[in-house]
């Protein structure tokens, strides 16, 4: 297949990205593989989790990043669509809230939302997907170990590596440090730690064109070291494959790799993790409060195929249930291997 090149075009971005995420690789697309798979249109199971972007807004500028999140974004979730799900939370049925950004905790609601949440419920599962350098940015943070601690909150954060060389440079100079203090801050209030609740997990994203290693065996690597080194403890360590759009496609195509990675992804293919891809029990919903199938739609802005519930404040359970998720060739990166996930592998 002729080699796909970044290049000067009169698309926008998102236009550019769809376009090239719509040529078929050796000629297969990812609806063919799924029907092979007899999962053919994709449709949802239930819909127990809500993944919460609370904006693009963030402290770091990492090489990976599909949210292309950053400082100088200003897109940030208001309290009036905060509000909005807090509605949907109200009627039941939401096992988990996911929040995710950028730096969800720059949002100045934050804290307010969390809180409303857990009036509504003690026992919705809360994750916060934290950077870990966040927390030492400013001192208005330092308190956050404690108040994810108080609210009971799952903390998952991104670690690409045990060592400061691979970590900085794939997040930036000087990441690696700040994020052993600021495990070791969630370390000192009980995360991590057995018999606590208190859920410290991290992730490993490959740093180039492949796919991750074994999540049991990585797993193992990470808790040695982080333990021996630096007297560190967490849970578990979710593997998550880089997903070929944002910044990782730009690498892709600048660095001419796109073509032989997304080769890699088609002949790893996996009818198993296809089977349990996240987008079938999770709705993404966007700073805006607009619904996407999964986060990685939503960088892409393919809105949920429900064209009478595509914003928060027209939610419509039976009607998002109904619908087939919208699949892109991006989508081969959730089920290569043993799967692809913001909870880690998947078959």
């Amino acid at each position: 297949m002729k080699s796909l090149k970044a290049q000067q075009h009169p698309l926008s971005k998102i236009e550019y990205e769809l376009e090239v995420l719509d040529t078929p690789i050796k000629g297969i697309s990812f609806a063919d593989k799924l029907a092979n798979s007899n999962l053919f249109p994709l449709s949802p199971t239930q819909i127990d989790i809500f993944q919460i972007n609370m904006g693009k807004m963030c402290n770091q500028v990492c090489k990976h990043c599909h949210v292309d999140a950053g400082p100088d974004r200003k897109e940030i979730m208001t309290r009036e669509t905060m509000q909005l799900i807090l509605e949907v939370i109200k009627k039941g049925g939401i096992k988990t809230v996911d929040l995710t950004g950028g730096a969800p905790e720059m949002n100045p609601e934050f804290r307010w939302f969390i809180e409303e949440i857990r009036k509504i419920s003690s026992e919705v599962h809360i994750i916060v997907r934290c950077n870990l350098t966040i927390i030492l940015a400013n001192p208005k943070y330092h308190d956050l170990p404690e108040f994810y601690k108080k609210h009971h909150i799952e903390v998952v954060s991104s670690l690409p590596y045990f060592t400061a060389v691979k970590t900085d440079s794939q997040r930036g100079d000087g990441v690696f440090d700040k994020s052993i203090k600021a495990l070791k801050m969630l370390n000192e209030v009980g995360y991590g730690a057995e018999g606590t609740g208190l859920q410290l997990n991290l992730v490993y994203n490959p740093a180039g064109a492949f796919l991750p290693a074994s999540q049991e065996g990585l797993e193992l690597e990470f808790k040695k070291r982080l333990k021996n080194s630096y007297d560190i403890t967490f849970n578990a360590l979710y593997t998550i494959t880089n997903l070929p759009i944002s910044r990782f496609l730009e690498y892709l195509l600048r660095s001419e790799n796109y073509d032989s990675y997304m080769e890699k992804l088609l002949d790893a293919y996996n009818p198993v993790a296809a089977a349990n891809v996240m987008c079938r029990n999770t709705i993404s919903v966007g700073w805006d409060g607009y619904l996407y199938d999964c986060d990685f739609n939503q960088m892409l802005e393919l809105k949920v195929a429900s064209p009478t519930s595509q914003h928060i404040a027209d939610w419509n359970k039976k009607s998002l249930l109904e619908r087939e998720i919208i699949v892109k060739q991006h989508c081969f990166g959730c089920t290569a291997g043993a799967g692809s996930s913001c909870g880690g592998a998947t078959a």
